[in-house]
């Protein structure tokens, strides 16, 4: 019972940390990608250069 008082503050830790993470993807626009790769993987036409 000893190790719940490590594990519960260790997990709401990283809890805090992955939800951290999550809201600067957010705000920095990372999912921001209307066509994206979601749209171009289902096109004939590919190249093996993607652009800059």
């Amino acid at each position: 019972m000893e190790i719940l008082a490590i594990l519960i503050p260790v997990s709401l830790f990283l809890g805090g940390v992955g939800l951290v993470a999550f809201f600067w993807a957010m705000r920095t626009r990372q999912f921001d990608d209307p066509e994206g790769d979601a749209n171009r993987i289902l096109l004939k036409d590919w190249d093996d250069r993607p652009r800059p």
